[in-house]
């Protein structure tokens, strides 16, 4: 019995191991770092995410602050499972060890999805042709240097095919990475018009009246995995049907059937967030700017800037509180009702899932107090000998949350009663958290409409 808790205690005094060999000189040197358990991934991409190295001299009361604070560095890349460290201290002398538990890098992700903006929007219609299935292919941690590849081919009702690849440093020397993608997107239907903020959809019996190719390449400068600035350049050729051109001459303006832009967009993000998949503590902030301009004369060049700051308030060990809003702007000459989207597809007050609010600039608010019920670190799945998978664990939190939002629509706002009008919703939610960063999410809401309804998603709300 006693041999099977051993690795457990050690485990978990693994953290606090100085104690039994506590730093007496106020202030201490890192002589020596150590990495184990690292087996694909190379160990310059872990040394770039420490804010300390071999030869830095440390006030012996800032070390374990600093030790727990480089933990959760590692831990962010979301390449390992566990991150655990420990160290020694002789005269001064530190050398520290980190110890990590990789995750499985080959991602084969079935897809079994719901054609519509979310699983509430399809459950409306309960239209089984309205499915997409394929498979979406994830390498992570590619040559071990925390590169990507993604290959997702879709069938069903939406077609996609998609390629793409990250690399994190291109130009080591100022930490900068690229990203390259390409797409193709068909569907046999289309949303053509908003009417009572509900999408209007024209389906093709043979054809698709829509088809959407683009090509898209940035450059990021990643500071650190919590600070990124990019510069993305794309370009995108669309293509309606002459009988979605019919039923909405405003779908396209100027193009009618087809269009050619490119988009170019800056952005930057700060996530000092405790927890990228469910984060308690910390703050998240993203800003973007792009200028759109077409070509051909198959539009209107416009801009668009959205900013987002949200922040978590750790309130106790069970209870927090999140705060955040987030705005978008966008500037054009004339408007194509492509272009006219605002709340109800990436961005939604909760409690408003079955509408769309489209415009041309929005105000979302939210906020939400959360109280942890359970929290258990591993789950021993005993069936399961692969160190990467047999290891679950699950953590489940109740979630009271206001949401408020706002749409300025000045074109397409007729026949849509909540544009230009305080959007207001509440509820309840259960959300749970589970490997592999999954979340979901089962919330009762209440409108400001009065509308009541049990919502699912998979995805963290703010």
């Amino acid at each position: 019995m006693l041999l099977r808790i051993l690795p457990l205690i050690l485990i978990l005094l693994s953290g606090a191991a100085a104690l039994a060999n506590p730093c007496q000189e106020p202030a201490v040197v890192i002589t020596g770092i150590s990495l184990s358990g690292n087996e694909t991934t190379k160990e310059q991409v872990m040394l770039r995410e420490l804010t300390f190295a071999p030869g830095d001299t440390i006030l012996a009361e800032n070390l374990e602050p600093l030790l727990e604070e480089n933990q959760r560095r590692l831990f962010n890349l979301r390449l390992f499972h566990h991150v655990n460290y420990t160290y020694t201290c002789s005269e001064g002398q530190v050398q520290v060890a980190y110890q990590v538990q990789e995750r499985f890098y080959l991602y084969p992700i079935p897809i079994f999805d719901f054609a519509d903006r979310n699983f509430n929007a399809w459950l409306e219609k309960k239209d089984w042709s309205r499915i997409d299935y394929g498979l979406n292919l994830i390498r992570r941690n590619f040559r071990g240097r925390n590169e990507e590849v993604r290959v997702r081919v879709q069938r069903g009702f939406n077609k996609r095919l998609e390629l793409g690849y990250r690399i994190p440093y291109v130009w080591r020397k100022y930490n900068i990475g690229a990203d390259f993608s390409v797409a193709d997107y068909r569907s046999r239907t289309i949303s053509y018009a908003n009417l009572n903020n509900r999408q209007r959809f024209f389906e093709q019996e043979s054809g698709m009246p829509i088809r959407r190719s683009s090509v898209s390449a940035a450059l990021v400068h990643r500071q650190n995995v919590q600070r990124q600035a990019g510069l993305r350049l794309s370009y995108f050729n669309e293509h309606i049907s002459d009988s979605v051109a019919f039923l909405n001459p405003e779908y396209y303006r100027e193009a009618q059937q087809e269009r050619q832009y490119t988009r170019l967009e800056l952005y930057r993000v700060i996530n000092r967030r405790n927890d990228f998949a469910y984060p308690t503590a910390g703050s998240y902030f993203e800003a973007i700017v792009a200028q759109t301009m077409f070509l051909q004369n198959s539009g209107s060049p416009f801009t668009t800037a959205r900013a987002k700051y949200v922040q978590y308030v750790p309130l106790s060990d069970k209870y927090s509180y999140m705060v955040g809003a987030e705005g978008q702007l966008r500037l054009a000459g004339k408007h194509a009702f492509a272009d006219n989207v605002a709340l109800g597809f990436r961005s939604y007050v909760r409690g408003y899932e079955l509408y769309v609010v489209g415009g041309q600039h929005y105000g979302l608010f939210k906020q939400g107090l959360t109280r942890q019920l359970v929290d258990i670190k591993s789950i021993n799945l005993k069936f399961i000998h692969n160190p990467k998978f047999n290891s679950v664990p699950l953590a489940f939190y109740l979630n009271a949350f206001t949401d408020a939002g706002y749409v300025v629509d000045d074109v397409f706002e007729q026949g849509n009663p909540l544009t230009n009008r305080l959007l207001l919703g509440s509820g309840l939610g259960l959300h749970a958290v589970t490997f592999y960063d999954i979340v979901l999410r089962l919330e009762y809401t209440l409108n400001r409409e009065g509308d009541t309804g049990l919502y699912f998603s998979a995805r963290f709300p703010f």
